[in-house]
């Protein structure tokens, strides 16, 4: 398949006159493998794809300090989706694949996208020993708990060792995170507890970093509702060692359905329930054509958690064929921290 055919199928999944969701994510999805609740996990395995679900990511985000403190961001993002269900060799394969990576620093934004088509040996991922690639671009180790991540882009690079320092989390009722009041759901769970270090190279020069990484592993076949136009999504890390992971999903009526996970420093969970959570914009950025919220308040009553959550570069927007917004952020207020912003379907 080549790009322009990979770039037609992601079209076709965003425009909303073919399709509903952010991205086609609300369409009907016949034939495919749906999300049930009680999951149990089989790890190694589970760290591995699932063809027979529609859609499918390994999305790393990591808050990074050079030298005198200087803050940065790095994103390492691999996507499958499935024109069907199922896995085959060759060009029979359905499976595409995808992938986004981005640096970011105060004063600018890189990124860049690849394209591969499944089944001819030019991206995959593999369970054990772990190894998640496209093209040279690579997360893999002996384990989730101990990797190399590397990435090339036309004007920067990574290469990035990941240690885990804590368990996986999952979050929802055990794995099963629902999105709607519909029953829309993935199976989602995270390794928040990484430390990363390594050097970014930027058009400057090269530059050691280091810092804490956050990884999401989430697949499903239809994760929205088809009245759910995008998403707001935080994960943020505590100086007191607590994390959170907060979404809302917008609707068409103005409404948003919002689910999190709140995480202690030893990886025990807590799962906040639509509602728990509010998060309001608090001023926005002209970007790429679109008014878009970088700061915001973000409100966990239960837990004493009133924060201002802010971008460290409010132009963080990732110009790649499905357009969205994701970069650093700062948390300051009731609780002080860093973490990640993803914000999709700005138009």
């Amino acid at each position: 398949m080549t790009r322009k055919v990979i770039l037609f199928c992601l079209a076709l999944l965003a425009t909303p006159a073919l399709a509903q969701g952010f991205a086609g994510m609300g369409t009907e999805a016949e034939g495919f493998a749906a999300p049930a609740p009680d999951p149990a996990f089989d790890f190694p395995a589970d760290h591995g794809p699932h063809p027979d679900y529609r859609i499918e990511w390994w999305y790393l985000t990591a808050n990074l300090e050079g030298p005198e403190g200087r803050r940065y961001g790095l994103q390492w993002t691999l996507f499958r989706s499935a024109l069907a269900p199922g896995a085959r060799e060759g060009w029979d394969s359905p499976q595409v694949w995808f992938a986004h990576a981005a640096v970011t620093t105060p004063e600018a934004h890189f990124f860049t996208e690849r394209f591969a088509r499944g089944g001819i040996g030019q991206a995959g991922v593999r369970a054990d020993p772990f190894e998640a690639r496209i093209d040279d671009w690579r997360m893999a180790g002996p384990s989730l708990d101990d990797m190399e991540l590397t990435a090339t882009g036309p004007d920067f690079a990574y290469d990035m060792n990941l240690q885990a320092e804590g368990p996986l989390v999952f979050h929802g009722d055990g794995g099963y995170s629902v999105k709607s009041d519909q029953g829309q759901a993935s199976y989602y769970y995270s390794q928040p507890f990484y430390r990363i270090a390594g050097t970014l190279t930027l058009p400057e020069g090269g530059v050691p970093v280091s810092g804490a990484a956050w990884l999401d592993r989430e697949w499903s076949s239809q994760p929205l509702a088809a009245d759910q136009d995008g998403w707001d999504w935080f994960s943020l890390s505590f100086e007191s060692g607590a994390k959170l992971m907060a979404f809302q999903l917008r609707q068409s009526d103005g409404s948003t359905y919002s689910s999190g996970t709140w995480i202690e420093p030893d990886g025990t969970t807590t799962a906040l329930p639509d509602g728990a959570i509010s998060a309001a914009p608090q001023a926005r950025t002209e970007v790429a054509g679109r008014t878009v919220p970088t700061r915001w308040r973000l409100d966990l009553p239960a837990r004493g958690v009133d924060v201002t959550v802010a971008a460290l570069n409010p132009r963080a927007w990732m110009g790649v064929s499905v357009p969205y917004w994701e970069g650093p952020v700062t948390v300051s207020g009731s609780h002080d921290g860093t973490g990640y912003l993803e914000m999709t379907g700005y138009e």
